[in-house]
């Protein structure tokens, strides 16, 4: 109506031989419906697959994007977690069930009873006589407890060594003689060493003629 208007308003610019009637209307693909099925289906067939056969690829598997970006995702993640694994060696599991067992040093200066008192020690858990305490002796005292003895032989070197084991020390003195220089020797490894407990037994209480000197 405005053209018509513009035509007949008398002014020249707007005539009907000035109008470009040449131009027609664009053509409007189709985005939906049996037309753009069938065109689709066309280019389909022309790049080599069949839309509808799903176990088909399509050739160019450039062109199209993964249909599961989770999927995707999931094996990235199985490709990083293998090469880690390959820095990262396990190691085997080397604990027990059961744990390890008490350590108790007897340690004492010469003739004090410590042999006598390992055996009586091993004689009331195992119910077991023992001539000669020779090493260290392991008895089972509990479902999940044991001890191991030890004779501390006055020695500098063997002192040393049971010093940074031992869990509990038995320190025997002779009550008719007094404590000896052992026995301060060990204490001093033992302050060295972190200082485990330690119990203190006196012996041969019996030599001693007067109960006012005990």
């Amino acid at each position: 109506f405005s053209l018509y208007k513009m035509i007949h308003s008398g002014n020249s610019l707007y005539t009907v031989e000035n109008v470009d009637t040449s131009k027609k209307k664009a053509h409007r693909a189709k985005r939906a419906g049996p037309s753009k099925e069938k065109k689709t289906l066309k280019n389909a067939k022309k790049a080599g697959f069949d839309p509808n056969d799903k176990t088909k690829k399509p050739k160019n598997l450039k062109g199209f994007s993964t249909s599961h970006p989770g999927k995707l995702l999931r094996q990235q993640q199985h490709v990083l977690d293998v090469k880690t694994k390959r820095h990262h060696i396990p190691l085997p599991n080397r604990e027990l069930d059961e744990p390890p067992p008490i350590i108790i040093a007897v340690q004492g200066p010469p003739g004090v009873g410590k042999t006598m008192l390992i055996r009586s020690l091993v004689r009331h858990y195992a119910h077991q006589n023992i001539t000669d305490v020779k090493g260290p002796i392991t008895v089972v005292a509990g479902k999940t407890k044991r001890f191991t003895f030890f004779e501390v032989p006055n020695d500098l070197n063997s002192m040393i060594d049971i010093a940074k084991v031992a869990d509990l020390v038995l320190l025997m003195a002779d009550a008719s003689f007094g404590f000896e220089m052992e026995t301060f020797e060990f204490l001093n490894m033992l302050q060295t060493h972190g200082f485990p407990k330690v119990l203190g037994i006196l012996t041969h209480l019996d030599q001693i003629p007067k109960y006012s000197k005990m």
